[in-house]
């Protein structure tokens, strides 16, 4: 499958099953409540809804638009359901948009974005969320935020359980430690080993790398001998993340090149690479680590020059032909686990919840840390969009990598929905926690007001984060 649709394909997954558990999460406290939900909806439905259903009458449709749908079948509601004036389940109609980008619970009686003070000028019922205590109104709210946390823990949980969890030390990297050039600015020197960010201890790449660079003050092991501290300057964490968005990590293991298998007819089979051949050395220059043996072969391309490798005890060089792409044709030894010392950590699945708790509240934690830039100048540069969360899919299917970047966009899904935003839980929150402290309801139009005021200050953000990634993608 073409890389872009599979990411694509990943980012819609993804994001499906968070909008799903999200809404269900105010749909799931709007019923344990007795309030009536008008719509459930998966994706949003603007002129287009793919497919409805309404239990109570049992009515399916197809493609319906404004004008008809192209299937719709007949409604069969009896009178003792027409009459019925307690809120069921059947009561809702469950839908499927065809606009990916979220997804929406239209509950009776609250104004959002589904409906405006206009709906709400008949009288008050019993089964609509108006009419419902204040406690009762707030856990419908944050049903949606606490769902999507769950959730997070959930997979976190799960991930540990099933796969454990694989650590690799900074001093397992025995081939040396590279770091980034916005990194040698900030202090950091080929080969440091980081020992403490911010007074707290630092010991794996694959956890503590974010950590670092969010730290204001860093320990480092320089020389094998001496302790160096680093002062990490103001907004250092958005310049690794650009960094990183140019394929410039901020810190990297140097990974050996040692062969794992030749391609047939290439560069690599004719000068007799062997499966554990270790190459050291292309035309006479060191290539310690796989990222320095690609730069030197680009700079030999379409030439046959001299290759140095280990194989066993023995240092052989060998003429090896290089294509006009720099390639040699092999496939690289490339997992971890057999390169260097790591650490392994099994989990029963009762340590598993524990430990699924703590990463996502290390996840929300260092979230939340990273948030404050945002509202930079260059914080605002590094705002993306929908192409940017596809961006962080793998290039091939994997579900670790899948279940573990979904758990984090639940985190962030979680975090940005309760921000006291009017048009999200947030706002809704903020409004219903003013209600409880002064005993007053804000009027059902400044409701609304504040509704639309959200909804365009959302959809521009929306717009200016997509923006971003076109700027990056495309023109940049």
């Amino acid at each position: 499958m073409n890389t872009f649709w599979l990411k694509a394909f990943e980012l819609i997954l993804s994001l499906s099953l968070l909008v799903f558990i999200h809404e269900f999460g105010h749909y799931m406290w709007a019923r344990i409540f007795g309030v009536k939900v008008e719509k459930f909806y998966l994706f949003f439905n603007p002129w287009v809804t793919l497919m409805a259903w309404l239990p109570k009458t049992k009515k399916v449709s197809v493609l319906r638009t404004s004008k008809g749908a192209v299937y719709e079948s007949k409604s069969v509601e009896t009178e003792k359901e027409s009459s019925s004036k307690k809120a069921t389940w059947r009561d809702t109609e469950y839908g499927l948009g065809w606009l990916p980008l979220g997804g929406y619970c239209a509950i009776a009686g609250m104004i959002d974005e589904t409906q405006g003070a206009d709906k709400l000028s008949s009288e008050p019922q019993p089964w609509e969320f108006r009419t419902q205590a204040t406690w009762k109104r707030l856990l419908i709210m944050v049903g949606g935020v606490l769902n999507n946390f769950l959730l997070a823990i959930f997979i976190y949980a799960g991930m540990v359980w099933y796969w454990g969890e694989q650590y690799l030390p900074f001093t397992s990297a025995t081939e040396g430690i590279t770091y980034s050039e916005t990194a040698h600015k900030a202090g950091f020197q080929d080969n440091d080993i980081p020992l403490m960010a911010d007074g707290d201890a630092v010991r794996y790449f694959d956890s503590d790398q974010l950590k670092i660079a969010m730290a204001k003050e860093v320990k480092v092991l320089r020389g094998k001998k001496d302790t160096v501290t680093i002062s990490i300057p103001d907004q250092f964490v958005l310049q690794v993340n650009s960094d990183l968005e140019n394929g410039e990590p901020f810190m990297s293991c140097n990974v050996p090149t040692i062969v794992k298998a030749t391609m047939p007819g290439t560069g690599a089979e004719k000068a007799g690479f062997q499966e554990g051949d270790k190459l050291v050395a292309v035309n006479g220059v060191a290539t310690p680590s796989f990222t320095q043996f690609t730069e030197q072969l680009k700079k030999n391309s379409g030439k046959t020059i001299p290759v140095q490798l280990i194989r066993g005890e023995k240092t052989v060089t060998t003429q090896a032909e290089v294509d006009g792409d720099g390639k040699l044709g092999f496939e690289v030894l490339a997992d971890v686990s057999k390169l260097f010392k790591t650490e392994q950590h099994s989990y029963s699945f009762f340590q598993s919840v524990p430990r699924g708790i703590e990463m996502g509240c290390s996840q929300l934690v260092s979230y939340v840390k990273a948030f404050k830039t945002v509202f930079s100048k260059e914080g605002a540069k590094n705002l993306g969009g929908f192409g940017s969360i596809g961006h962080i899919f793998p290039e091939e299917w994997d579900w670790y990598s899948f279940w573990s970047i979904t758990a984090f966009l639940s985190v962030i899904l979680a975090f940005m929905n309760i921000l006291p935003i009017p048009a999200l839980d947030g706002g809704h929150v903020l409004f219903l926690l003013y209600e409880m402290i002064t005993r007053r309801k804000p009027s059902e139009k400044f409701m609304e007001w504040a509704q639309t005021a959200g909804m365009v200050f959302l959809i521009a953000l929306l717009l200016f984060a997509n923006a971003n990634d076109i700027y990056r993608f495309f023109i940049k």
